[in-house]
């Protein structure tokens, strides 16, 4: 329980807010994107190199998704 009051004192603090606020303009989105659009809660293939290439799909589609959406696409 008090490892829980100092994280929120930390995010609460004005460092802690502005280091908090930046995680959503990084990472953050691209993985709930996969997770809650694409349903990619697991992989479906066994092994590294075929998860690798699943996840590498993955982050393709994403790409040319943000592409389309603003318009670079031809």
């Amino acid at each position: 329980m008090r490892y829980t009051k100092a994280l929120k004192r930390r995010i609460d603090s004005v460092d802690g807010r502005k280091q908090y606020s930046r995680r959503l303009a990084t990472v953050e989105p691209v993985f709930g994107n996969f997770r809650y659009n694409k349903k990619l809660d697991r992989f479906t293939l066994r092994g590294q190199k075929k998860m690798n290439t699943q996840w590498h799909l993955y982050c393709l589609v994403h790409n040319i998704e943000k592409l389309a959406h603003h318009r670079y696409a031809m």
